[in-house]
């Protein structure tokens, strides 16, 4: 069994993240050289004036619902697991519902999203310690948030950005792909990208900052046939290769 093939198996978020680390390498070409100070300040006051309160895309009621969107989303797109969820968390709310609801219930819920049934195992397995463990309430540190089944780093920092207003960076193939490209955040996997945004994006725009750049690079900074002529930083971006 290769690398991929093992991390696959073990853990999708994992797995998710290693694939997405050879795939935009595919289309940066080489490296680009970390942009300074000034320019990344102006790039993200470009995105802040285009979208001043971006919102991620994933739909949820409450955070232990957001833990669930985000655990199911890896190997799966938004609308996909959207499209899952929408009934599911009228019925499955809370730790507590979803146990009661059981794992053939929620199996039947998700059963389109790419690889549900070990995802239905970890949601079930995930309620539990929620209800053993922490009465029922989704904890609020990183190291709490990644203790639970099927929740890797990525996934807790996205809980910590969008529910607690942390200024965590959920580094996936999207921010991977325009921080390598652009000159934004230039790392060769995904923890050193997430170190270059710790380091190297002003402060104040460190909230909003996974975002913006997610959103760029779903929309935008695509991976084929980037849409270079209707990027607002073009001018700024390293990428060699631009379409305009």
């Amino acid at each position: 069994m290769n690398l991929r093939a093992s991390l696959y198996t073990r853990d999708p978020e994992i797995a998710h993240l290693v694939l997405a680390q050879s795939g935009p390498a595919r289309h940066t070409g080489a490296m680009a050289k970390q942009l300074d100070y000034h320019t990344i300040r102006e790039i993200f006051s470009r995105f802040q004036a285009a979208e001043a309160e971006p919102k991620g895309e994933l739909e949820h009621v409450n955070v232990y619902t957001l833990v669930v969107a985000v655990a199911l989303s890896a190997q799966a797109t938004d609308a996909g697991v959207n499209k899952a969820t929408r009934s599911l968390f009228k019925i499955a709310d809370t730790p507590q519902k979803m146990l009661d609801l059981g794992l053939e219930g929620l199996t039947e819920h998700i059963k389109t999203i790419g690889l549900f049934r070990q995802k239905a195992k970890n949601v079930m397995k995930m309620s539990q310690i929620l209800v053993d463990d922490y009465g029922g309430e989704v904890p609020n540190s990183r190291a709490a948030l990644q203790s639970l089944p099927g929740v890797g780093r990525k996934t807790a920092n996205v809980v910590l950005n969008m529910w607690w207003q942390q200024p965590a960076q959920a580094v996936d193939t999207h921010i991977f792909r325009f921080g390598n490209r652009s000159g934004v955040a230039v790392g060769k996997d995904v923890n050193a990208v997430e170190r270059a945004i710790e380091d190297h994006i002003p402060a104040d725009y460190q909230l909003h900052a996974h975002h913006w750049m997610i959103l760029h690079g779903r929309y935008v900074c695509v991976a084929r046939k980037p849409k270079c002529a209707a990027c607002l930083v073009r001018d700024l971006c390293m990428f060699e290769d631009k379409n305009l």
